[in-house]
């Protein structure tokens, strides 16, 4: 892949052959961000999991300390009262059927789904659209509660979902070059205590193969994984 000008300058000043302490790598990665706009900042957990096996699928949510600073749209499906508690809450699209048919019709204008669990059953009927999307709501989640307003409120504070990939990567943003190092590291810090209390039991040997972080459009930077719970 041929790369522009600015990336290779950037590139020059991280190591590949070298796992940085978080702090360090966060901070390389925001030094060697080459867009013009606050660029996003992104982990990289390449784990020893095999999401075919059901028990290794690890699938979660956290409420990152610092926000990830991205704005989030939120769809909220429920009825009676809860729908003013998710108003109330911050959601920008409360309903139920009209909602539904609406997604159904290829409206996606949003980010997350909450639903209560009475929604589910006409929800579950576009599972084949949301699911490959990654919007479809679990309780694993905390997306399927009755809770609606915690829901909406730990969302827009910042709550980050995880799963693997295919071949057992977990990657998602943990905030903006802006942020700075510290408050990245203690994003980074609660993304990674939360893999390793996700551990299966199966597991056997080494969890954490690899660690990187790399701002949006900048190279990647290896970590230290031992460095980011001290």
């Amino acid at each position: 892949m041929k790369r522009g000008k600015k990336y290779v300058e950037a590139a020059k000043l991280v190591d590949k052959s070298k796992a940085y302490t978080a702090l360090e790598a966060l901070d390389l990665a925001c030094k060697t961000s080459t867009s013009k706009f606050d660029a996003s900042v992104d982990v990289s957990f390449r784990l020893n999991i095999d999401p075919r096996k059901a028990e290794q699928n690890i699938r979660g949510a956290i409420v990152l300390p610092n926000g990830t600073g991205k704005s989030r749209k939120v769809v909220v499906l429920c009825r009676g009262a809860k729908q003013n508690e998710a108003t109330e809450a911050g959601a920008d699209f409360v309903g139920e059927a009209d909602l539904i048919q609406k997604i159904s019709g290829g409206w996606f204008d949003f980010d997350v789904i909450v639903a209560t669990p009475d929604m589910m059953g006409q929800l579950g009927k576009l599972g084949r659209v949301l699911g490959p999307k990654g919007l479809m709501p679990n309780p694993k989640t905390g997306t399927v509660t009755m809770d609606v307003a915690k829901a909406v409120k730990e969302i827009k504070a910042g709550k980050v979902e995880y799963r693997p990939d295919k071949v057992g990567n977990i990657q998602m943003t943990i905030g903006k070059v802006s942020f700075g190092a510290e408050k990245l590291a203690q994003n980074l810090k609660t993304v990674y205590d939360a893999l390793l209390k996700a551990r299966p039991s199966t597991i056997k040997g080494t969890y954490v193969k690899n660690v990187s972080v790399a701002s949006t459009m900048g190279p990647g930077v290896k970590v230290d994984s031992d460095s980011i719970a001290k």
